[in-house]
């Protein structure tokens, strides 16, 4: 029970962090965005280090700096994905994604799916083909590009939450320091090379401050889930992240989509519910 409350406050966080971060990449290039919610981000952690503890193991130093380089990756296809919208589509893909390779490699590592469980994965990918394909006059249909953003940034977020959770369960906070630290580094360094073709437009800083600070909590109490239990559920029930997402893009942005993609996002619902039940 503690691991399911920690993942949906995960998701939630997520979710939030997902809406401003997108949003504020539509306002400035992403790299802008993601300078300003990266050392946010990292400003949170070294807050929190006092508290919750460190301790800096040559595992922890090295799943965490796995987790940085992922971390940057999937900050920055997130948020330009998000940008090119519509959020209520994309956002789904990408948890989809983020959800299926944490999925297998703990199956790999010896955690078991039961029925629903096997249900669930065939019908996730169902959901994904049906949220990506929809058509008819005034649908919200993404672009080929912003579908391969989308799986591409499915793909890191995985990669960094699969390191972080491979870190020492007794490392504290140091992995999530570390990774954001690294993180941090490669995205000042990305800027710092393409700075002439950042454009002219300052980012939102109040909204990307708050999306790194969001990020923040959402990987921290990920964490902390992971170690209370499996991967694999913990995993899929963080991919709920979407509805935060979805929410607020309806709400602020007044995004629509077409009734075969919410077919989809049902189905993407319904797939990651009985694989949270595994």
């Amino acid at each position: 029970m503690i691991a399911l409350l920690l993942a949906l406050g995960s998701s939630l966080s997520y979710g939030c962090a997902d809406f401003l971060g997108g949003l504020g990449a539509r306002k400035a290039h992403v790299l802008r965005t993601v300078m300003i919610a990266a050392p946010a981000s990292l400003a949170v952690e070294l807050l929190l280090w006092p508290f919750l503890g460190a301790s800096f193991s040559t595992g922890a130093l090295a799943w965490g700096a796995a987790s940085g380089v992922a971390s940057a990756a999937a900050f920055a296809l997130l948020y330009k994905t998000l940008a090119i919208g519509p959020m209520n589509v994309l956002s789904p893909i990408t948890a989809l994604v983020s959800a299926m390779l944490p999925v297998a490699v703990g199956l790999l590592q010896g955690e078991h799916l039961g029925t629903a469980g096997l249900i669930g994965l065939p019908l996730a990918l169902t959901a994904v083909i049906l949220v990506s394909t929809g058509s008819g006059t005034g649908s919200a249909r993404p672009s080929h590009t912003a579908l391969l953003l989308a799986f591409g940034a499915g793909a890191a977020i995985a990669l960094q939450l699969i390191f972080l959770h491979q870190a020492p369960s007794d490392s504290g906070v140091a992995p999530l320091i570390i990774g954001r630290a690294v993180s941090t580094t490669v995205t000042l360094a990305a800027a710092g090379i393409m700075y002439r073709k950042l454009g002219p437009e300052k980012p939102a800083y109040a909204m990307s401050a708050a999306a790194g600070v969001l990020d923040s909590v959402a990987n921290l109490l990920f964490l902390f889930a992971a170690r209370n239990g499996d991967l694999a559920v913990v995993a899929v029930i963080t991919a709920l992240y979407p509805a935060g997402t979805v929410l607020l893009a309806r709400r602020v942005l007044a995004e629509r989509i077409h009734r075969g993609q919410m077919v989809g996002l049902g189905a993407a619902a319904a797939a990651v519910s009985l694989l949270a039940l595994t």
